[in-house]
């Protein structure tokens, strides 16, 4: 297991192919990391390193976090990420990578937090097909329809999808494809979770051989 890249989503674009073909290419910008610390079986129970990116200013940090960084070095950041990895693999204390952390071709799996919604309606939310235009149907066309059963069991069962708050969750998309690296670009084959602007994790598929 290996560690891997927290990035920024810059947006989306479109490459060309020598065979003709395009491509939706999601743009990660990925800022120098640092590994900054050793977790160890002894001292935490577990093996990890702690990645820092992004470096802040000193003032802009709150005074719990300033106490953190000088304890284990001279560089402030604003992003922190702890990765589990075997003591075999764990990069050495100072190590810096970038994006070069991955390679073409590479399957990944991305982490982010999707863009909230806000309240959304069971045909926004969920796909319904919503109620018949005519015929009896009035004002409700949007609307759920029934939501429970008769008078056994007489409720409505957890997890019935309805009305809600939509988006603003973490959500993983597995099996992309690392379509190229630029300097300290990532691009991705695909779009990935959440806004422009927003930090997305990028760590290797773990559930396809690198291989295929």
């Amino acid at each position: 297991m290996r560690a891997g890249l927290l990035g920024k989503k810059m947006g989306m674009t479109r490459v060309l192919s020598d065979d003709g073909r395009q491509y939706a290419i999601t743009v990660l910008k990925i800022e120098p990391h640092e590994v900054l610390l050793h977790k160890t079986m002894e001292k935490h129970g577990y093996e990890a390193i702690v990645v820092g990116t992004a470096e802040a200013e000193e003032r802009k940090l709150s005074k719990p976090m300033r106490g953190y960084f000088k304890a284990i070095g001279d560089r402030f950041y604003r992003k922190l990420k702890e990765f589990r990895v075997s003591s075999d693999e764990a990069p050495a204390v100072g190590t810096i990578y970038g994006a070069d952390f991955f390679s073409v071709g590479q399957w990944v799996d991305v982490t982010g937090v999707s863009i909230g919604k806000g309240f959304a309606g069971g045909i926004k939310r969920h796909n319904f097909k919503g109620l018949r235009a005519s015929h009896g149907v009035s004002v409700s066309h949007r609307s759920t329809g029934s939501t429970g059963n008769r008078e056994d069991p007489g409720k409505v069962f957890k997890g019935k999808r309805m009305p809600g708050h939509m988006g603003n969750q973490r959500v993983t998309l597995q099996n992309l494809k690392i379509y190229g690296t630029d300097g300290d670009l990532l691009l991705i084959l695909g779009g990935v979770p959440g806004p422009e602007g927003g930090y997305v994790l990028v760590q290797d598929a773990i559930k396809r051989k690198q291989s295929q």
